[in-house]
């Protein structure tokens, strides 16, 4: 059974699910190129459905595409064109990076401008529920009708105000009755998309968007909800106290969340042009040497990507391969129980790709003369989605 970190639980749990498993892992913002933090994202999600997959699941996963919010908008008015057309060309860069990083695709990938009438009828529930109140032409969520909001994250408030500051909520607005509220619908400004609603024309906000697309495709409880961890608050926080109120069910069972990516000792952010896109990376280096890199560093760690770490990632995929190509080697069953030990143990890739290594650098060294030892390091390096040419 694979055990993983429930941020909810704030430990590490087995992974309680059924033959299918639903998995909902928020989608990118189409602003901008894909760059290595989502890549470390979606890349921890593909190798845990991998290993699903090994053990037997079939994996339903849907991936969100947030094309309307408050980012996307000012970029494209910065650019002088229509927020959709911006969303479409970062989308089809978008879905080029993931095929060349060869992850699985989405079962479905609902866009937000797509789903609005599901978010109207979410935000009509919590209306009649009780949980919203009106300021000019803004619908707020009261959190004070959520007893439980801050589960999630375990957070105290005053984390919670600083972050929701930091990642786009409000908190010092005095149209709020409380400093984490949160807006469901908005007026649309003169040059943005707006929609009819029974609370005015408008859009929606952010975090109405995803509990809106997942019920929409599941319409009952996830399985896992997945992001990266600057999502736990307020996004996820938001997203588990609007869905279970306005639904009536239990949302998640497991939450996972991967850690953040800086690049050469500073935070990878827009703001200080040092993103690191993977379609550059892919124009000069194999994007199975882009995968191995990433998975050096546990799902969960914050860590720093630095120039050099590609090299390791094409010396140990060279290695990988010339192995493969031997065809014989040491006896592969131990190796391939140690890589499918690691993946339970809470997705430790690192601990797994270590293990191929050494099968790899085994092989090569004329260890053994199993006639099974290419096939099994060309399986064990499936697993983590490395092709064996």
């Amino acid at each position: 059974m694979i055990r993983i970190f429930d941020t909810a639980q704030s430990m590490v749990v087995p992974l309680e699910v059924g033959s299918t498993v639903r998995l909902y892992v928020c989608g990118i913002t189409p602003y901008d190129s894909t760059h290595l933090g989502h890549a470390n994202t979606y890349l921890t999600y593909d190798v845990l459905i991998r290993r699903l997959e090994d053990l037997g699941h079939r994996v339903e996963m849907v991936r969100n595409i947030t094309d309307v919010d408050d980012s996307i908008l000012p970029k494209a008015r910065e650019l002088g064109i229509d927020f959709l057309e911006l969303a479409e060309r970062e989308m089809t860069r978008f879905a080029a990076d993931m095929d060349a990083l060869n992850m699985r695709p989405a079962v479905a990938e609902p866009r937000a401008t797509e789903s609005i009438p599901g978010m109207i009828d979410l935000i009509s529930r919590l209306q009649d529920a009780g949980h919203t109140y009106e300021v000019d032409g803004i619908t707020y969520f009261d959190v004070t009708t959520a007893p439980r909001f801050g589960r999630l994250s375990g957070y105290d408030h005053t984390t919670m105000v600083a972050l929701s500051a930091e990642r786009g909520g409000n908190p010092a607005d005095v149209r709020q009755r409380n400093e984490l509220d949160f807006i469901l619908w908005q007026p649309s400004a003169a040059d943005e998309p707006s929609w009819e609603s029974p609370f005015g024309d408008g859009r929606p906000g952010w975090h109405i968007e995803c509990s809106a697309m997942s019920w929409a495709q599941f319409g009952e409880t996830l399985d896992v909800h997945g992001g990266g961890s600057d999502l736990i608050f307020p996004h996820h926080e938001c997203e588990l106290a609007q869905s279970e109120h306005g639904y009536g069910q239990s949302f998640a069972r497991h939450w996972m969340h991967t850690g953040m990516v800086a690049y050469q000792g500073t935070k990878m952010s827009k703001s200080l042009g040092n993103l690191v896109f993977v379609s550059d990376l892919r124009a000069s280096h194999d994007p199975a040497a882009i995968r191995l890199a990433l998975l050096g560093h546990h799902y969960r760690d914050d860590w720093e990507w630095f120039d050099g770490d590609i090299e390791d990632g094409e010396a140990r995929l060279a290695r990988i391969r010339q192995a493969i190509a031997v065809h014989t080697g040491p006896d592969p069953t131990a190796m391939l129980a140690a890589v499918r030990d690691a993946l339970d143990d809470d997705l430790d890739a690192p601990t797994a790709r270590d293990a191929i290594d050494r099968f790899a650098r085994q092989t090569i060294d004329g260890r053994g003369d199993d006639p099974r030892a290419g096939d099994g390091l060309a399986e064990a390096a499936q697993l983590l989605g490395i092709a064996a040419a």
